[in-house]
């Protein structure tokens, strides 16, 4: 399954912990297993992170940990980071016991089959060899009988079933051959292809649970920055308190140099805070009375008293982690293709490996030959690498973005991401600061411009709209109430002030409630030329009549223009999208370069517009408002920047948490570098079955070589993944010429 589908209102979605699995084969099993469970509608299974991700109508957690166990695996319930990290370090511990003592048993195995190869003469009598490799055979890969006849059992296969049936014939043989060997003759054992093949499945098998963990490394570095305790001013006196217990309201007291244990709002003291590992801006941000700061971010060299606004699940930490869980926990679309293998795969190496059995055998081959021949070709199909090439480079990519502060939703949105070919931009809080400032103010016949503002000011003064944030910076005055306030979204807003009906917004707005506005419209349009935004102030009681309009003047962001250039240079298209008048936006757009703008559109019409360049382009959208939703929801892949609303968030396949533009072609650049990893590694999983099992089947690869080789794809699959850990985004208005 794809799990590219929202979770539906009457659906919850949980997660398991998954343990046993050992290659593409399993994750087909378990997802088998889980669809079948009551209740179930959608599941993805992941081999990387060891998670299953199941979607349904109140599904059993008892019911799917049964049909897991039926499968042959194990499941629980996710467990906690710290105790999920002790478990992890368990196993590598034991890995790495295992693997040690199966290559000191080995050693004296390589030598003396080193020193036959050198016409040397030293031989390991065949006991030896014997007491020698059945230690490894029977103890050290207990694993892979355990787990071959669990899938043999369920009527399946998987990597284990091959490795048990494999060495097992090399080491059965043998053990044959010594007993009906002739006293004081040496026969031709094979004892240290079965253990060789062992050694080697072991040490990829370490050597790729450490590789996995580096890539999951984006998620404890998240959780590493949420300190255990916090600083609390309660009865009037300072305390230390676990983190689980704050409370909202609580004030924080935090010292410089301190992390920030939770959510809240400064509500005393000055400082520079960095929030890098959560941004991904360098810089640190100055914090002062009335601002916002978040839980694990660093306190600079101020001390400050915060508000807890958000704590536990809801704070920003803890949904950052879980957006970047799940997407590395998602499966991508083009995995389906590694899953209709795999649903296939074991079954057709076992008949491969048979009819290489018989078809040496009517060659006039020795039955050991052709025995050994067979044994190569179950190993070399081993199918680690098919299933780890996928999740591997999406967990190595979605972290690498995470750490620059750009977080994608899962598998699905990156899939889209690398494909985009042309982003349409809001203009105003996206392209443009968004600190509007007003530029010029100009009343109606029988008012006065002081009554203007006075008026504009009171109605937008319970709204956090940008031109509400200008008028209330424009006026210093006691303002009277608001009362029957509406947001128009995309139009204005609307409420009564003293009495009086009034709404103020665009000039579509006020004609539309019955309000004559030519007298105004020379300067309007005079206004809108130079690049200023205009709204209209009416009064829509028994008699409408125009009260005056307020011109807003924006500048573009220092980086928007270097964003722009740099997705041209990808070969992407940026066109513009804004409710604004059209000179307003024209203005913008020649400052940054936007190669098409199209203004005065409502939310319904930027969706519209989107769906129309949606026939000729794979279409990002990105914004930040209310009103930005309907076009991140009609995109291919919708952009929103963190700054921005909830609502524009929870729309958006990928979420910047910074309101930097250039982020945009990085998400795009870090997408396509995802996708190459994930293309190259699928290459290079079919490539070595592709080329190794006929190599085997035709007696030019050894039992012991097709063991190394097995478990080196594996490895060498996610270290190509992992190169995208080194990978950091552009910086700068320069970025675009690098």
């Amino acid at each position: 399954m794809t799990m590219d589908a929202r979770v539906a209102d009457n659906e919850t979605e949980l997660e398991l912990a998954i343990e046993g699995m050992t290659c593409a084969s399993c994750v087909r099993r378990v997802e088998r297993a889980l669809l079948r469970a009551p209740g179930v509608s959608d599941v993805a299974v992941n081999l990387a992170t060891e998670r299953a991700r199941v979607i349904g109508l109140r599904p059993d957690v008892a019911a799917l940990v049964q049909a897991v166990r039926a499968a042959g695996y194990d499941a629980m319930r996710v467990p906690s980071a710290a105790e999920a990290a002790r478990r992890t370090e368990a196993v590598r511990r034991a890995e790495l016991r295992h693997l040690i003592a199966a290559a000191a048993l080995s050693a004296p195995l390589i030598v003396s089959m080193a020193a036959d190869l050198l016409g040397l003469p030293f031989m390991l009598p065949g006991w030896v060899q014997f007491a020698l490799a059945a230690p490894i055979q029977f103890w050290l890969a207990a694993r892979f009988y355990v787990a071959g006849w669990k899938a043999a059992r369920a009527l399946s296969g998987n990597m284990d079933l091959l490795i048990a049936i494999g060495t097992s014939a090399a080491f059965g043989l043998s053990v044959v051959t010594l007993l009906s060997a002739h006293a004081g003759h040496m026969p031709t054992l094979y004892f240290e292809s079965s253990a060789l093949i062992v050694t080697f499945v072991l040490l990829g098998k370490f050597l790729e649970s450490r590789a996995k963990g580096q890539t999951a490394s984006a998620i404890r570095a998240l959780m590493a920055l949420r300190p255990d305790t916090a600083r609390v001013l309660r009865d009037g006196a300072e305390t230390m308190v676990a983190l689980e217990t704050l409370r909202l309201g609580d004030t924080m007291l935090i010292r410089p140099g301190e992390r920030i244990p939770a959510d809240g709002r400064v509500i005393a003291g000055e400082s520079a805070v960095d929030e890098s590992m959560l941004t991904g801006e360098s810089l640190p941000v100055e914090k002062s009375a009335g601002l916002l700061v978040t839980g694990g971010s660093m306190n600079g060299n101020g001390a400050l008293s915060v508000a807890v606004t958000a704590v536990g699940a809801e704070s920003m930490l803890a949904r950052i982690v879980r957006l970047v869980e799940g997407a590395q926990a998602s499966k991508a679309p083009v995995q389906r293709l590694a899953d209709r293998v795999s649903a296939v795969f074991v079954p057709v190496v076992l008949a491969i490996a048979l009819l290489t059995l018989i078809a040496w055998l009517v060659a006039g081959a020795s039955f050991a030959h052709a025995m050994l021949t067979a044994v190569a070709v179950l190993v070399i199909a081993c199918p680690c690498a098919l299933g780890l090439a996928t999740p591997a480079a999406i967990i190595a990519g979605t972290g690498a973005a995470a750490r620059a502060g750009i977080l994608i939703r899962d598998a699905a949105a990156l899939e889209l991401a690398h494909a985009v070919t042309l982003v349409a931009f809001d203009k105003t809080g996206t392209l443009t600061e968004g600190k509007l400032r007003v530029t010029d103010i100009q009343a109606a016949e029988g008012s006065a411009p002081a009554e203007v503002l006075r008026l504009a000011a009171a109605l937008q003064a319970s709204s956090e709209h940008p031109l509400a944030q200008a008028l209330r910076q424009h006026t210093a005055e006691a303002l009277p109430p608001v009362s029957a306030f509406r947001a128009l979204p995309g139009q204005g807003v609307s409420g009564s002030v003293q009495g009086r009906a009034l709404l103020f917004g665009t000039e579509a707005l006020v004609r539309g409630a019955g309000i004559e506005a030519s007298g105004l419209a020379q300067a309007a349009a005079a206004l809108a030329e130079a690049g200023n935004t205009v709204s209209w102030l009416g009064e829509s009681g028994a008699a409408p009549r125009l009260l005056g309009l307020v011109a807003f003047g924006d500048t573009a962001k220092p980086a928007a223009a270097g964003a722009v250039a740099r997705l041209r240079a990808l070969g992407v298209r940026s066109v513009m999208l804004t409710g604004d008048n059209a000179g307003a936006a024209a203005a913008v757009g020649r400052a940054v370069g936007i190669d098409e703008v199209f203004a005065g559109l409502l939310p319904d019409g930027k969706a519209a517009k989107i769906a129309a360049l949606r026939q000729h382009a794979v279409v990002a959208m990105v914004g930040d408002g209310i009103n930005d939703a309907p076009a991140l929801a009609a995109a291919d892949i919708g952009f929103a920047m963190a700054s921005g609303t909830d609502v524009a968030m929870s729309t958006a396949g990928i979420t910047l948490m910074r309101g930097d533009p250039a982020l945009v072609a990085d998400a795009i650049d870090i997408s396509r570098r995802t996708w190459t990893k994930i293309r190259e590694g699928l290459f290079w999983a079919f490539a070595y079955n592709v080329i190794g099992i006929p190599l085997a089947a035709a007696g030019l690869l050894s039992p012991v070589l097709a063991g190394a080789a097995m478990a080196f794809s594996s490895v060498s699959v996610v270290a190509n993944a992992l190169l995208l850990r080194r990978w950091r985004p552009k910086v700068g208005l320069s970025a675009a010429v690098r």
